[in-house]
């Protein structure tokens, strides 16, 4: 069995193992082998004796916590088990906390730690309140603005004659008279008073990311920026309008307007508050955006390309916009882009977590003559990619057999079309393929 989020191999014991240990306490568990190399081969631990006995004694010492630690042999060979449960209360390591994201270890520092010691204590960052927050920072506006939208949805429960105090508290944003950080960022008049990155950065590119020709910024609460962001986008960045509220609509050229409903839904919903503003940017050739925050504990870049449950990051104000009819509650969105792009013809989304955060990217089909035309590519660039468009890759010895060049000039030539989106480079150097976006 491979390594995966609850299973790590390691050929012989080291402290700094102990870090790997708090990760699977903190999250949801999981298992350290000792004596095993990266793939599972059992490599035998000479002194296991030892360590059998030592290792539950150490990690309660330093960890406080329990493990179970087993003894196993395989044709003479012995190597250790070390299970560990999770845990529901924070476990730290000398006053650092590590959590387990896929088949990493992160050390939890900043907003992250917030978020996670909050959860272990049952509550999340959108659930708590702001002490210097009143009801005379909600703004009347944006409260009726949400309630026409959601009495077309159906999901709100009956609030008609109930004071705007009332409302509050009957969609939970409200403890003891006090706002929660969620009704600021759903309604707040100057939430960005509150919370400074309340923002959404938009800018236009080139082909390149230091080729920025325009940028304009979006600030308000949720409600206003799920109006403000589309409205100028339309107005400003795609070439023909996009009908936001309808539905999918294919146009050639376009993004499916699904797609893009969804991936500002989501970096706006699940994105962490107390980082970096939402950051959306159009290129010639695609379209992305970046919000902070990683995948919510227990989910996978591989499990947003299939059915899989919601993890809202911000569950109060994901269930307001749930009632407002803006999202489902079914973890469905990141179905809709890949679907959509796909029914649209176009590449399939690219979904990673970098810088901290989460960045979609939709793609055109930069392979059609009027697309390839806004790069400057040399004649062979343009052939190759024409000539091995059906096959789907290029190599480099293709490359060089069929324009006569060294293999130098093909690397250089290659590399340049994977700089620009255009292809993406698999292997290494003497196995390297330069593959197509599909």
């Amino acid at each position: 069995m491979p390594e995966h989020q609850n299973i790590e191999y390691k050929q012989s014991w080291h402290e700094d193992y102990l870090k790997w240990i708090v990760g699977f306490a903190n999250s949801q568990g999981g298992t350290i082998y000792i004596g095993k190399d990266d793939k599972g081969n059992v490599v035998d631990v000479p002194d296991y004796k030892k360590l059998l006995e030592d290792l539950p004694n150490k990690i309660r010492d330093i960890l406080g916590i329990m493990v179970e630690v087993n003894l196993h042999e395989l044709e003479g060979k012995h190597y250790l088990e070390i299970v560990t449960p999770p845990y529901a209360v924070p476990i730290s390591l000398r006053g650092v906390f590590y959590t387990r994201s896929g088949s990493t270890r992160q050390e939890l520092k900043g907003n992250a730690l917030t978020e996670f010691l909050l959860r272990k204590t049952g509550k999340t960052w959108d659930d708590v309140t702001e002490p210097s927050a009143s009801i005379t920072d909600i703004n009347t506006a944006a409260v009726d603005q949400f309630i026409e939208v959601a009495a077309k949805s159906g999901r709100l429960p009956d609030v008609q004659g109930l004071s705007l105090a009332e409302l509050l508290e009957k969609l939970r944003l409200t403890e003891e008279g006090k706002l929660k950080r969620a009704a600021i960022i759903l309604f707040g008049k100057d939430p960005g008073r509150f919370f400074p990155n309340m923002l959404v950065k938009m800018g236009r590119f080139g082909t390149t990311d230091d080729d920025l020709r325009f940028q304009e910024t979006a600030e308000g609460n949720l409600v206003h920026l799920l109006n403000e962001v589309p409205d100028t986008l339309n107005r400003k960045f795609f070439v023909k309008p996009v009908n936001f509220e309808g539905l999918q609509r294919i146009e050639k050229g376009e993004y499916p307007v699904a797609a893009l409903r969804e991936m500002l839904l989501n970096a706006l919903v699940h994105r962490d508050y107390m980082g970096s503003m939402v950051q959306i940017r159009m290129y010639d050739s695609r379209f992305s955006i970046w919000n902070e925050g990683f995948l919510p504990q227990g989910l996978t870049l591989d499990a947003l390309k299939r059915q899989h449950p919601s993890r809202p990051r911000n569950p109060l104000i994901a269930d307001v916009c749930f009632k407002g009819g803006y999202i489902d509650a079914w973890g469905r969105g990141t179905l809709k882009i890949i679907n959509s792009c796909r029914e649209a013809g176009l590449p399939e989304p690219e979904m990673k977590e970098q810088d901290g955060g989460m960045l979609v990217t939709l793609f055109k089909d930069v392979y059609q003559e009027n697309l390839l035309a806004t790069y400057h590519l040399n004649d062979r660039q343009k052939q190759a990619l024409q000539l091995w468009k059906e096959a789907g890759e290029i190599t480099t010895g293709n490359y060089q057999s069929k324009f006569g060049v060294t293999d130098r000039t093909a690397r250089r030539d290659l590399t340049e079309l994977v700089t620009l989106g255009l292809l993406v480079k698999t292997g290494d150097k003497k196995s390297s393929k330069y593959l197509f976006r599909k």
